[in-house]
């Protein structure tokens, strides 16, 4: 056999063998018996059986090429529409990027006291205690007001104090409460205002605020300021008002009954009304403020002022003495940058790095001798 008939295609040899023969002897007019037409019958559908094989066996090669040729075109596409996805994402990690960029050339001041002026603390005030803290922001773009109720039984760090109900932290001065609250919400509240307890529970029930800067016996708000936002919350429809009770859970200590904050939730709240997201309060240097000086107060005082720059205080208690004549500033987390920023806000202390596997804070100061709060301030 030649090279030529051994490439030639082999075609259903199987099928074409089992195709039977005519009986010999037999007519095979249409008038055949039976038995002929049975068997034309049987080779005709033999024949149909051969010729269905050997269409499918094309057929099959043609869609195995096919096929192929898809797979090929598929292949191509895909690898270009894998290449558009990771230039779009380049393109919007870029974005994202430049976008974070430009906000830190804004400089981070410059946002926090934008962020600072459009927020007020409220505080309402019965019998010469607080019983509850109204957190505002007023958003003048979408004519809309957002607030958190915060009980006075609320269990937070209050600077100075330790863990403590939120109520208590007014004992110290307004100055503390707004600081305890800027803390633990993670947003600026520099400005609050003295109400009585019956415009804050009507004002909360009611989803209004018109009328409720009328009330107003003491603020650190200016004249223009205390103007600017009883016009703000004056001219809000109850329907642009949301004001929502702080999420929180009982709990029983001995005879006390404190109110413990329900952090997801809450972090929930501050990303959608002050578009501030849980990681970036996540990466919020935090610190630990030590007395270390002997001044009642010190530590909770110093604390104020950072938080009021933008940094968690997750304790404040006293020093393993009162000798410190300058303040220190240990860096666990960070680097030497991360000191002298929280050395920039005190006005002094000597930056020592000391890197350590505990998670509770970044920055440990321990405010000494050499520290001279600021005037403004109240202590704690």
């Amino acid at each position: 056999m030649s090279d030529e008939q051994d490439k030639r295609p082999r075609r259903s040899r199987s099928l074409e063998e089992e195709i039977p023969d005519m009986p010999s002897g037999w007519r095979t007019s249409r008038r055949s018996t039976r038995s002929g037409k049975k068997a034309r019958k049987d080779v005709k559908a033999q024949e149909r059986k051969v010729k269905i094989a050997s269409s499918t066996g094309r057929f099959g090669r043609a869609v195995k090429s096919y096929a192929y040729i898809l797979g090929l075109a598929i292949a191509g596409l895909a690898g270009a529409l894998l290449v558009l996805v990771l230039i779009a994402a380049a393109v919007n990690g870029v974005a994202r990027w430049n976008a974070r960029r430009s906000a830190g050339d804004m400089s981070s001041e410059d946002i926090r006291a934008e962020q600072d002026r459009n927020n007020l603390l409220l505080i309402a005030l019965e019998d010469g205690r607080a019983t509850g803290f109204l957190a505002l922001r007023n958003d003048a773009e979408k004519n809309m007001a957002y607030g958190i109720a915060i009980p006075d039984a609320a269990f937070i760090e209050v600077p100075g104090q330790g863990f403590e109900r939120v109520g208590n932290s007014y004992e110290a001065g307004p100055d503390v409460s707004a600081a305890a609250i800027a803390n633990f919400l993670g947003v600026p509240f520099s400005n609050w205002a003295v109400i009585d307890g019956e415009t804050y529970k009507n004002a909360v029930s009611s989803q209004s605020l018109a009328g409720v800067m009328d009330s107003v016996t003491t603020t650190n708000l200016s004249t223009d300021e205390q103007s600017r936002w009883q016009e703000a919350l004056d001219s809000l429809a109850v329907e642009n008002v949301a004001i929502v009770p702080l999420p929180t859970e009982p709990i029983n200590v001995g005879s006390q009954t404190y109110l413990d904050p329900q952090r997801d939730k809450v972090a929930d709240l501050i990303e959608q009304w002050w578009d501030v997201s849980s990681a970036e309060r996540e990466d919020v240097v935090r610190l630990i403020v030590y007395n270390g000086a002997g001044v009642p107060g010190i530590a909770g005082t110093a604390g104020q002022v950072l938080i009021r720059e933008g940094y968690r205080v997750v304790d404040t208690k006293n020093a393993d003495s009162f000798d410190y004549e300058v303040t220190q500033i240990v860096v666990q987390h960070g680097d030497e940058s991360t000191g002298g920023g929280v050395r920039d806000v005190l006005g002094v202390g000597e930056v020592v790095m000391q890197p350590s596997d505990q998670e509770v804070a970044d920055v440990i100061v321990i405010v000494g001798k050499d520290y001279k709060p600021p005037k403004t301030t109240n202590g704690g």
